[in-house]
């Protein structure tokens, strides 16, 4: 999933309003299992129960101001997102086993297949993750890559390091050491509950996010990064309000492209032959 142009531009204001609006009056629809769009009536009623001033979204007559307008536009645009593409690319385990397991028999070139890390019956192969490097390891013919980096991010110019991530990202291309492409993969099938592990992964990546908007901002280098994520129970029945986060976090540019579930068969071939470009492009230019 790319972001809507349409929102790209908006500024830090606009989404303090989707975030504080979001909380205060709730995610989803209770018992209906679907993104809440609230009506212009509720985001006045709620900035008021904060001890806002409704006046900047709409009059006391509810015409909505510019502002109020985008935000019901972005809220609309939010639900229609998720639940009519996002909800329809999340895998449960089995369907992702086979999936794994279709790519496996066709793989011609090796990559990591890494374990999950539960015990005893639920211990399985990381379906979602083995997906992910199947995929890029294929639409790469083998190229470099590091699959599993157990070091820091570092970024360097003229052999001195210039900025490194604080904490080690799931996969980089082609290495940790001046990547084009780094991401991270969130794939919870065995999980009951949606604990603070499951939510603690969603602003992990807004970290990421965030000091790689510093590195461009100031130093001109950019580092495309990408969420992947799947498993239907974990995220739609028990974490909707967190794929709604991710959404927004798309938006603000924190992350260039989020790949729900089965999505990854169709897009990481295309994004890795992009980077396979910008890895020659820069060889091209440092010679």
């Amino acid at each position: 999933m790319v972001a809507n142009h349409q929102f790209q531009n908006q500024p830090k204001m606009f989404w303090a309003y989707v975030r504080t609006l979001s909380q205060h009056l709730g995610y989803t629809v209770r018992g209906k299992g679907q993104i809440k769009i609230p009506t212009l009536s509720e985001i006045r009623t709620g900035l008021k129960e904060l001890g806002l001033n409704p006046t900047r979204i709409a009059t006391a007559k509810e015409v909505p101001t510019p502002l109020g307008t985008e935000l019901g536009r972005y809220f609309e645009y939010r639900a229609e997102v998720l639940n009519t593409f996002v909800q329809h690319q999340l895998m449960d385990a089995n369907n992702a086993r086979k999936l794994f397991e279709e790519l496996q028999r066709k793989a011609v070139h090796a990559c990591p297949l890494p374990m999950n890390k539960q015990k005893g019956d639920k211990a399985k192969p990381a379906y979602f993750t083995g997906i992910v490097n199947m995929l890029i390891a294929n639409a790469t013919n083998g190229a470099e890559c590091n699959y599993s980096p157990m070091e820091l991010t570092t970024i360097t110019l003229g052999g001195a390091p210039i900025r490194t991530l604080s904490r080690r990202v799931d996969g980089a291309f082609p290495k940790v050491v001046n990547p084009v492409a780094v991401w991270e993969i969130k794939e919870y099938y065995y999980t009951t509950t949606f604990g603070s592990r499951i939510a603690d992964g969603v602003y992990e990546t807004l970290v990421d996010g965030m000091e790689l908007e510093e590195l461009r901002e100031n130093e001109h280098i950019d580092v495309k990064h990408y969420l992947m994520v799947d498993a239907y129970e974990t995220w739609w029945e028990m974490g909707r309000p967190y794929l709604c986060r991710m959404v927004d976090m798309l938006h603000m540019r924190f992350v260039d492209e989020i790949l729900f579930g089965r999505e990854v068969v169709e897009r990481l071939p295309v994004l890795a032959k992009e980077w396979m470009a910008l890895v020659k492009q820069r060889n091209t230019q440092i010679v």
